[in-house]
């Protein structure tokens, strides 16, 4: 058995690096304040994603898709359309074609989790999505170490970092004292209570054992707004704060007002908050008062943004705020975890694209 290896329901030694480069060890200081801060965790639930696995590339996995999905069935769109179009576009040898066509037609068919296509092993893999809330129930924001742009892009077309991209999943890297410690504190988090089917608590329960070990993925960003006794997710999960922001920017200068009427939804693209209120406001009386319409409110609320690292925002007696969430999957003998039985699907397989030929041609239907 190789290091770092072990059986079916036996968890693997953990290797631990104490930071000492300064900027590493300002991130492990970050995380133990934050303890301090936001002791607890709540569960927000699964999330989906695709991993892939070549030949020689040992116990490590690669994520391909994003683990930010809310039901498996997404998860192997998502995949159907990555081998579809890599036969149509990336593939030269008709053998080669061949087998990732048989592929699609499986996803487009069946409820399957894993296969193996020209030399590369697929799975849907689940994550459980969680976060820290303090004493009052406050969620956790962002922290002083999470990475932000020297030089924010508020732009409309502006494209960050995605989330997971190139993500290596080796359940034997070296982990730092606090991820120790959250690894460690994670490992018997299962489903409980009342309000979960009895399927539900069960696959959770057999998860401890059959994937008894934690990978913690990198933290996301989501905006969430509060209830009278819970926060509810309205956009994300980003892979910076800053995308986060503008993913609200966003909301309160071109979607909401659309939604509200404000904005014809068939009007010009570039019109939004900004763009509009000059035009919406009215003189009033001999004096030649100026006063603005209701969507100054909208763009009020989306400056305030702007002035330095907001994450926290009220807006029409709702509170919206930047929420650090984070992911943990679970890992066993083989590899990360995949869907459970009692994982929910929203959606049944269906054929995604049109079909195509041995020479990558597509079909036509004529």
């Amino acid at each position: 058995m190789e290091h770092g290896d072990a059986g079916r329901g036996a968890a693997r030694p953990m290797v631990v690096r104490v930071p000492v480069e300064p900027v590493e060890a300002a991130v492990e200081a970050d995380a133990l304040d934050a303890v301090a801060r936001t002791g607890n965790l709540v569960v927000r639930g699964p999330l989906f994603g695709v991993a892939a696995q070549g030949d020689g590339d040992g116990h490590v996995w690669r994520v391909i898709v994003a683990v930010t999905l809310g039901c498996p069935q997404q998860a192997r769109d998502s995949l159907n359309s990555r081998l579809w179009f890599r036969a149509k576009d990336d593939v030269d040898d008709p053998a080669e074609r061949r087998a990732l066509l048989a592929a699609v037609a499986v996803l487009e068919s069946e409820h399957i989790d894993e296969l193996a296509v020209a030399g590369t092993r697929y799975r849907i893999v689940r994550a459980e999505e969680y976060a820290a809330v303090g004493a009052l129930g406050e969620m956790e924001g962002p922290r002083p170490t999470d990475a932000e742009p020297l030089v924010p892009d508020w732009s409309r077309g502006a494209r960050g970092p995605a989330v997971d991209d190139g993500l290596v999943l080796d359940p034997a890297a070296p982990v730092t004292p606090t991820q120790v410690a959250e690894q460690l504190a994670l490992r018997d988090l299962c489903y409980s209570g009342d309000r979960f089917p009895k399927d539900v608590l069960a696959d959770s329960r057999r998860a401890v054992t059959a994937h008894p070990d934690i990978l913690l993925l990198p933290p996301t960003f989501t905006v969430v707004e509060q209830s009278t006794n819970s926060w509810a997710p309205v956009s994300g999960p980003h892979a910076t704060a800053h995308a986060a922001r503008r993913s609200l920017d966003f909301a309160l200068t071109w979607a909401w007002p659309r939604m509200n009427g404000l904005i014809p939804v068939d009007g010009p693209m570039e019109a939004d908050a900004r763009t509009e209120t000059e035009t919406e406001t009215e003189t009033e009386g001999d004096g030649g008062a100026r006063k603005a319409g209701p969507l100054a409110e909208y763009a009020e609320a989306a400056a305030s943004l702007r002035v330095g690292r907001v994450n926290r925002l009220e807006f029409r007696g709702t509170v919206y705020q930047i929420a650090r969430t984070r992911r943990l999957l679970r890992w066993g003998a083989d590899g990360p975890e995949g869907p459970r039985p009692s994982d929910v699907n929203t959606q049944e397989p269906t054929r995604l694209h049109p079909l195509l030929d041995e020479d990558g041609h597509i079909v036509s239907s004529d």
